[in-house]
């Protein structure tokens, strides 16, 4: 199962550098791709305002 950004994002990038295999697009809230997502949860633990959440 993915993870999901949700409307919380504050496109800080902090997520991205965490990703292992660079599931996560930028833009005004990013995006995680469910297809190549590992549902590591690395991104969600560096989270500063907690939108990243298991879809």
């Amino acid at each position: 199962m993915a993870y999901i950004i949700n409307s919380d994002c504050t496109a800080c990038g902090t997520c991205i550098d965490e990703c292992p295999v660079g599931s996560i697009s930028e833009g005004d809230i990013y995006k995680i791709d469910a297809e190549t997502c590992t549902d590591c949860g690395a991104c969600a633990d560096v989270c500063p305002v907690e939108a990243i959440h298991p879809a």
